[in-house]
């Protein structure tokens, strides 16, 4: 397919744009793009965290060409390569991790559109979180590593690496680490996020 023109191509221009809704905005227009679609962005600067998005979200489904690199004129045409976001390798699961969280989660899978919600929870040795009534969906539990206990309303379940557990939504759980800490990643159905305003 040959290249075409700038005025050939739908123009975005996000100059006057308020940062908050540039991204949004920006994805929208990508996701309305046929395969071999485009349009050009115009920006009043070199958006590099808008293609670090799109290098994580559409890997390889994209391209990014510069065609005015001017201050307060930056034009990019983008372009769809794929029908969807395509498949991604996120890392090893047991060196996934970080700084935890206020929940324990000490990683969780990013990303604007997806359907799942996933983290990693660690719990420090001979520690017992609070049993609680998830969320409403069902959950799966994997034990990357270490061992422990789930413990749910009746009675308690041991927990090995490797083991594979299916917590049905609205079901008490709690979990308990053994002398080694546990460490699980935790699979479930999208939450949906709260929106702000009306």
């Amino acid at each position: 397919m040959s290249a075409t023109s700038p005025a050939d191509d739908a123009v975005l221009d996000v100059r006057g744009m308020r940062k908050p809704l540039k991204h949004p905005t920006i994805f929208g227009r990508f996701k309305e793009l046929g395969v071999g679609e485009s349009f050009v962005l115009v920006n009043d600067h070199d958006p590099k965290h808008l293609h670090d998005e799109f290098d994580q979200e559409w890997p390889g489904g994209y391209d990014w060409e510069y065609l005015n690199e001017e201050m307060r004129d930056w034009q990019i045409r983008i372009t769809r390569r794929a029908s969807a976001p395509t498949p991604r390798l996120l890392g090893q699961a047991d060196d996934l991790g970080g700084q935890p969280g206020a929940d324990g989660a000490v990683w969780r899978l990013g990303g604007r559109d997806r359907d799942l919600d996933a983290s990693v929870l660690e719990v420090e040795p001979g520690v017992a979180l609070e049993p609680h009534h998830g969320p409403g969906s069902d959950v799966l539990v994997t034990v990357l590593s270490g061992g422990g206990r789930l413990v749910t309303e009746v009675g308690e379940i041991a927990l090995t690496p490797g083991a594979l557990v299916h917590v049905p939504a609205g079901a008490e759980r709690g979990f308990a680490a053994g002398d080694d800490g546990l460490r699980v990643l935790l699979v479930q159905r999208r939450r949906q996020e709260l929106s702000l305003g009306h």
